[in-house]
């Protein structure tokens, strides 16, 4: 009887190999469909501009060029009177045929949908769709961040980085701390307290690394760092894959106080001292505060020679819905691009 393959050396590693290189080649050509497919939109959106601009179509004509695409190509979805207008939108809002080749001809229609109804600024629309592509969101996960904000959160928290930090470690570090942060799939009250709210934050750790952003891993929670023989707890700890370094993050549930510096700078020479590998640089510390005095904390930070950032979180509502966080499968990108905006049609 003859062996049987899978036994043979090396075969399992080529046989690895290979499916790798087919889900790539698989995922290129998906997203290859999806740029030339958004390109046909931009060009039809800019033909029924130019016609509607000189020659006076209105609403009727769109209508009517609906039907009649559709009876042209049944098979192919994305010819409803609904989506010629967003067409004509997406050729009205990217002018330039160039960017639609770039940053939005890289993520799918249903996504550049939702940028088009959400996003007035022609900046912070790229800026998504630049997010979009870096971070791998579904669409869910791009509605998300554009309601809670997140052009305008990102960077905003106040840190002594660039004293403490080299660059770009610095920029970097300072590019990855928001103010605030909305901890909105939490289900906690108002009044809700430091040991609650952290214990809520583990328990739905997967969304609490999505609002964190990219990079950060979850050590723990309440961990132990024995001091001179006294034991101490920090509230979460990780470790950025991009800084590459240990972050602890306090929480706390009122204002922030002058002291919460001496503590975090505490803590980070601990976390230093105990647990930094020589190739990681230093930790750097971000302090949860349900408000802050903005000069205050300028003063606290000011001298301090340990890095460290304070931001504001916000507890306002449960989410209504699971949100999937993972990179979308090739087969979850093929599904988007099958079922481009149509749901108006029966």
């Amino acid at each position: 009887m003859s062996e049987t393959l899978p036994s043979v050396e090396g075969y399992g590693a080529f046989l690895e190999e290979l499916k790798e290189r087919i889900q790539q080649a698989q995922l290129r050509a998906a997203l290859a469909v999806n740029s030339e497919m958004l390109l046909l939109y931009w060009q039809i959106g800019a033909d029924l501009l130019q016609r509607q601009q000189v020659q006076g179509w209105g609403a009727k004509v769109v209508e009517q060029l609906s039907t009649d695409l559709r009876q042209a190509f049944p098979d192919m979805k994305g010819f409803s009177r609904t989506n010629l207008l967003y067409m004509r939108k997406f050729a009205d809002t990217y002018s330039e045929q160039q960017i639609v080749q770039q940053a939005v001809g890289q993520i799918p229609w249903g996504h550049n949908v939702r940028l088009l109804d959400k996003v007035k600024d022609s900046d912070e629309r790229l800026w998504y769709a630049q997010q979009t592509i870096e971070y791998g969101w579904s669409r869910d996960i791009l509605v998300m961040q554009i309601d809670s904000g997140l052009y305008l959160r990102e960077g905003k928290a106040l840190t002594n980085f660039s004293q403490t930090l080299p660059k770009p470690q610095s920029d970097l570090a300072h590019q990855t701390l928001k103010d605030p942060y909305k901890f909105d799939f939490l289900s906690l009250g108002k009044e809700a307290q430091e040991r609650e709210v952290e214990e809520a934050l583990v328990h739905h750790i997967r969304d609490f690394l999505l609002e964190l952003g990219k990079g950060f891993a979850f050590v723990g929670n309440q961990v132990h760092l024995e001091v001179g023989g006294e034991d101490y707890y920090v509230d979460l700890l990780f470790y950025h894959l991009h800084l590459r370094c240990f972050v602890v993050v306090e929480l706390k549930s009122g204002k922030f106080l002058p002291e919460y510096a001496g503590k975090m700078s505490f803590y980070l020479s601990a976390v230093d001292h105990l647990m930094k590998h020589p190739d990681d640089q230093s930790s750097i510390g971000i302090i949860l505060c349900r408000g802050k005095n903005q000069t205050v904390v300028e003063f606290a930070l000011q001298d301090n020679s340990k890095p460290m950032g304070v931001a504001e979180y916000e507890l306002t509502r449960a989410l209504p819905a699971e949100l999937q966080t993972s990179l979308p499968t090739i087969e979850q990108l093929e599904l988007e691009l099958s079922q481009e905006s149509d749901e108006d049609e029966s």
